[in-house]
């Protein structure tokens, strides 16, 4: 089945908060005191704050879609630079979450080729993002083709401090 990264818009945004919030509570539980996302769900998926970044012409966020399904969110920082390269240069992949229910079944991959393809239309040389360092998604990432560039930190309060370790990753188009 066809997968398509859909815009978000004021429309569809109320579906691209409860699908953010429902993915992340299915995967990211563990970094937290107490399992309580609250701190790293205010800052992401509030109407104040999707309505504003929905306004800031260098984010961009997305429904994934498969079919007529939801299956998870994008959200891309179209000029972000990363140490030796320029703004013009990079891409941020911010999140990418999927719902568990999508999990496993090739969409990951699927969803990185479609960010990458947009990059590549904006004449970015790298995409890059952060992960954990422990878990399934740094390996997900290097089997894709992203390299580790350097170690970087879970900055967010109230997170559980042997989860914050993350590493920057790249990936060169």
């Amino acid at each position: 089945m066809e997968v398509i990264l859909e815009p978000v818009t004021q429309s569809n945004m109320e579906t691209y908060m409860n699908v953010g919030i429902q993915s992340y509570k299915e995967h990211y539980l563990h970094l937290w005191e107490r399992g309580d996302p609250t701190p790293y769900i205010s800052r992401s998926f509030t109407e104040a704050v999707v309505s504003s970044d929905l306004e800031n012409p260098n984010l961009k966020h997305f429904l994934v879609k498969v079919g007529e399904s939801v299956a998870g969110i994008v959200k891309l920082v179209l000029h972000c630079p990363l140490d030796e390269h320029a703004a013009e240069q990079a891409l941020l992949a911010q999140k990418i979450y999927l719902l568990k229910a999508h999990s496993g079944k090739g969409l990951g991959k699927q969803v990185l080729g479609l960010i990458e393809e947009y990059a590549r239309t904006l004449g970015k040389k790298i995409v890059w993002l952060d992960t954990m360092q422990k878990g399934g998604p740094i390996k997900f990432y290097l089997k894709n083709g992203f390299v580790i560039k350097k170690e970087s930190e879970l900055e967010i309060p109230n997170a559980i401090p042997e989860e914050k370790p993350m590493w920057v990753l790249t990936k060169q188009l």
